[in-house]
């Protein structure tokens, strides 16, 4: 990887808190491994050995400005935590709200372990309004525990009501299905999750299923401590997250392919809740004569 280069970069339409679809930029940061070793994750695939040099990510988000059609919302998006200081030098973050200033929203992930005064700092630098994404991924603390995320259900209760306290708001990651969640509980605990985010005072909630392809979730497959979601359990989420009012859920629908079930159906699904999330309003399932969904 290219310390001075993002490894990805788009733009594409959300809906908003106004529930206006919005155009929102996403970053993906090239940055050094995140120092959490949570079982499901695989976003060191895309990470440093080591940290980035002092300004390489002003340099990587303004690389990606330059390539892409305006927008009103950015995500930057690290592999990580943006408060992590082996991971966004902290006198980086003056230039890079310079650089973010015209956004009228700037949405950054942490580990809430992490979220404190330089929190507060970054969000009086910008010109907009910070909102930081935290993944809670399962209330079930048992489950949580085992995940490896070093972090409690009160741990990410006390980081939620800091971003309150001070006007930042919230976005939240919640898997379906996570591994070691008997099948059998996992639609009651993804709504279970969604209520806990809304209770912590997200404003937005995305659904992402659980995907292997790290090693260590094959071998959790293998012993039985694992099941690879389906998509229907997907759809259910979001139309549960969405049915509540309390806020945006967005199904996450990064390489949906392999959760499909029927090659029939599955393209209309997908549109179904491509358009679900854009719009929040629970539509009609998809009816299927192939696999009866």
């Amino acid at each position: 990887m290219d310390p001075w280069r993002p490894y990805a970069f788009l733009v594409e339409e959300e809906c908003g808190p106004d529930r206006r679809p919005v155009p929102a930029a996403t970053v993906f940061l090239t940055n050094r491994q995140c120092p959490w070793r949570c079982v499901m994750c695989d976003l060191w695939r895309n990470t440093l050995a080591e940290p980035v040099p002092a300004d390489a990510i002003p340099r990587q988000i303004e690389y990606a400005l330059d390539r892409l059609p305006p927008a009103r919302h950015i995500k930057l998006y690290n592999s990580g935590s943006f408060f992590d200081p082996g991971a966004i030098p902290p006198a980086d973050h003056a230039r890079i709200a310079s650089i973010v200033h015209r956004f009228e929203r700037v949405i950054v992930e942490s580990h809430p372990a992490l979220i404190g005064d330089d929190c507060l700092r970054f969000a009086g630098l910008l010109g907009g309004q910070l909102e930081v994404a935290m993944g809670l991924e399962t209330a079930n603390p048992h489950v949580l525990q085992k995940l490896n995320k070093r972090m409690t259900l009160p741990d990410f209760s006390r980081a939620a009501r800091f971003l309150r306290r001070h006007q930042i708001d919230l976005r939240v990651f919640v898997l379906v299905q996570p591994p070691f969640m008997p099948a059998g509980e996992a639609t009651e605990w993804v709504r279970r999750s969604v209520d806990f985010a809304f209770d912590c005072g997200a404003g937005a909630v995305s659904v992402i299923p659980t995907r292997g392809g790290n090693g260590a979730m094959e071998a959790l497959a293998a012993s039985g401590d694992f099941v690879t979601p389906t998509l229907a359990a997907l759809e259910a989420a979001s139309e549960y997250g969405i049915g509540t009012g309390r806020g945006r859920v967005f199904a996450d629908l990064w390489d949906l392919e392999r959760f499909a079930d029927c090659t029939l159906c599955f393209d209309a699904k997908r549109e179904r809740l491509r358009r679900m999330n854009l719009r929040q309003v629970v539509e009609p399932p998809v009816r299927c004569d192939a696999c009866g969904g």
